[in-house]
């Protein structure tokens, strides 16, 4: 089987959400024997250098690049205000890569073309008339859902009346796009259900996040006291919010009663002036090396999401590792754990503080949630189950 993936961002390295789904979506064809070619986007805020990619990843999967400037640029969000168009869309529209995608659909015969994230979306035609391929749409999330949640957080203002506006035009572009495209494989069961909710006929398959079963392994904590951590790309709004309201909201009470508990913040893209004041025992560590290692040394996973959609794959890969993990309902979804027994979940300042002293006070129970959650990843999130779904999914589109 040939499968054409585009990607709105380069699948490799695998160090942040998107790339990572991307990144297992490319295993999982390689191992079940998928011809693979990748075209990707490549932006300023993403950028990889294509000489840095390792000749065994090039010999795979043929991946090729187009720069796209995704750059804020007011005229452009003006005009496309004016017009009631998507700008979140727009900015990802290039005729640099259109010209690209032609040569890849005229140069080969694709089974199935699977664009990575509704922002690849606007090529649809292009793929119509030049292919004959299947389209698989893979929805990272309810990309409209995000920025709902974020204008709901963002005080009365201008900027969330703009947000508002552009939430409005992003979930007209995401509904209909998924009716244009053959099928969706969605990241998780609550995204399927919600596009169901809403009219949407196109054949749907639920595919989540998985990891290789080898990589899966309980590591107890043995460093006392506990200390907290997060880990995330700084460049996706969600996770500044939340880690800003846990740092105003939580942090300097569980602090008051724990003044030798650490706090250690790690991730891409972190804004050189976050946080914007002073907290004791906060460690600002930035890009790690070794994200799993980073996670092995350290405590408890602080996942504070107020707002996002899809799956969070930082929980995934805490959890596979045995990580006592406290997140909201929001930084759950997706993930069908349940709280206390191979998670912790809690929505306001007290139940993040309740869930972090019951931890202090309970080690034992603490060590098995970590345990039950690396049990949960076997059954759940496993690679070759879901590899073989995949396959199975894709067989089935292409008989339609």
């Amino acid at each position: 089987m040939n499968v054409l993936q585009l990607c709105n961002k380069s699948p490799y390295p695998p160090v942040e959400g998107g790339p990572m789904a991307m990144h297992a979506m490319s295993d999982m064809l390689w191992q079940k024997g998928c011809l693979l070619k990748i075209l990707a986007v490549n932006t300023d805020k993403y950028f990889v250098q294509p000489e840095t990619i390792p000749l065994e990843y090039k010999q795979k999967t043929d991946i090729e690049f187009v720069y796209i400037d995704t750059n804020l640029k007011k005229i452009q969000a003006l005009s496309c205000l004016l017009r009631n168009k998507s700008y979140h869309i727009e900015r990802f529209i290039s005729e640099a890569f259109k010209e690209k995608l032609i040569s890849v659909l005229s140069d080969k015969e694709f089974d199935i073309v699977q664009i990575e994230s509704l922002y690849l979306c606007p090529y649809i035609p292009v793929i119509r008339q030049y292919s004959k391929a299947k389209i698989v749409l893979r929805a990272h999330n309810v990309e409209h859902k995000i920025w709902k949640r974020i204008a709901q957080n963002t005080m009365a203002s201008l900027k969330k009346f703009y947000i508002h506006i552009l939430t409005k035009q992003l979930k007209k572009y995401e509904l209909n796009a998924i009716q244009k495209v053959d099928a969706v494989a969605t990241i998780s069961e609550r995204d399927k259900d919600y596009f169901r909710s809403q009219g949407v006929r196109t054949p749907i398959e639920t595919l989540t996040y998985g990891v290789n079963p080898q990589d899966i392994s309980y590591h107890r904590l043995t460093s006392f006291p506990v200390h907290l951590f997060s880990i995330g790309s700084m460049n996706w709004l969600p996770n500044l919010e939340g880690l800003r309201w846990f740092l105003d909201k939580v942090w300097m009470k569980i602090y008051a009663k724990y003044p030798d508990l650490l706090f250690h913040i790690a991730g891409r893209n972190i804004p050189y002036d976050f946080p914007k004041k002073r907290y004791p025992n906060v460690n600002i560590v930035g890009e790690v090396p070794d994200a799993k290692e980073f996670m092995k040394e350290n405590g408890i996973l602080i996942v504070p999401l107020l707002s996002g959609s899809g799956i969070r794959i930082k929980i995934i890969e805490g959890m596979m590792l045995g990580k006592p993990i406290i997140t909201t309902t929001v930084g759950k979804e997706g993930i069908d754990a349940t709280h206390r027994e191979n998670i912790l979940i809690a929505d306001t300042p007290d139940e993040f503080i309740s869930c972090l002293e019951h931890c202090f006070t309970h080690p034992e129970h603490m060590h098995r949630i970590g345990k039950n959650a690396v049990d949960f990843i076997s059954l759940h999130h496993n690679n070759e189950k879901i590899a073989a779904c995949l396959l199975e999914f894709y067989e089935c589109i292409l008989t339609q």
